[in-house]
């Protein structure tokens, strides 16, 4: 009974958020555009291809940063400057009377936002193939299946640290702004600018330890058919999962104190 109740829930908050985000269909396209930076790079990388050698053919440019747009539209997070304002404003005051956490509210926001920009996604990503059609390539089943598992927990990954920096806007009114710095990190160690063969092999080493790769290299180099340590990979998400989700609820709780101290 219980289980039926939380599904019903979830279910219409999802229905909920999802209409809401077909409102939008002209901004979420453009927000799809608006990350077609790895499209911009991989140009950059077939020239550099030509007169270097970086351990990867043209082709292989083309296929990995076509899998790093894709794994990108997945991953996007906005969570904090969401938050930010219902703190900002009073709204929280409001998610607080509901018996439902906060946090379920972004996440499945983010989740029905993710349903409503897939047709565009599968449009350009077809529209892709067309100009560039030797790089048309269909994953095995079990690839597929492990890289959308992977690309989910990339997600969950950023969002939860995304939506922790979001905690500190209990202390103050500019909590985005470190995720920005944040972001500066992300966007040079993801493998959003670059896939990481070309980095030094000490500094690659060292970035596998961190939490960027993870968030766009790691599911792009599994959906391109690219030799990685799966276990590795899913043990260091895994891990920075569980710190980053310690956290979050410390703060939560200390942040909740301070919000109610501040008369709310």
């Amino acid at each position: 009974m219980q289980l039926r109740y939380i599904f019903r829930v979830v279910k219409t908050m999802f229905l909920t958020y999802y209409a809401y985000m077909l409102e939008y269909r002209a901004e979420l396209f453009i927000w799809l555009l608006s990350n077609s930076l790895p499209f911009i790079l991989m140009g950059a990388w077939l020239k550099a291809s030509e007169n270097g050698s970086f351990g990867m053919t043209s082709l292989e440019f083309i296929r990995y940063f076509l899998a790093v747009f894709i794994v990108r539209q997945f991953n996007i997070v906005w969570v904090i400057w969401d938050f930010e304002k219902e703190l900002i404003s009073g709204q929280l005051s409001h998610r607080l009377l509901q018996p439902i956490d906060p946090f379920w509210h972004h996440l499945i926001n983010h989740i029905a936002e993710r349903w409503a920009r897939l047709p565009m996604l599968v449009v350009l990503v077809a529209l892709f193939f067309i100009l560039y059609p030797q790089s048309f390539w269909i994953p095995s089943l079990a690839t597929g299946l492990l890289a959308t598992f992977l690309v989910a927990i990339a997600f969950l990954l950023r969002f939860l640290i995304q939506y922790t920096f979001g905690m500190l806007a209990f202390w103050t009114e500019r909590a985005s702004a470190i995720e920005q710095l944040w972001f500066l990190s992300y966007i040079f160690l993801s493998g959003i600018i670059a896939p990481l063969e070309v980095f030094p092999p000490l500094a690659r080493d060292i970035v596998l330890w961190t939490p960027f790769p993870y968030m766009v290299y790691f599911p792009s180099a599994i959906l391109v058919g690219k030799a990685v340590n799966i276990w590795q990979g899913i043990g260091v998400m895994g891990g920075w999962m569980a710190v980053t989700f310690v956290i979050n609820r410390w703060l939560w709780r200390k942040g909740i104190k301070q919000y109610s101290g501040m008369g709310a």
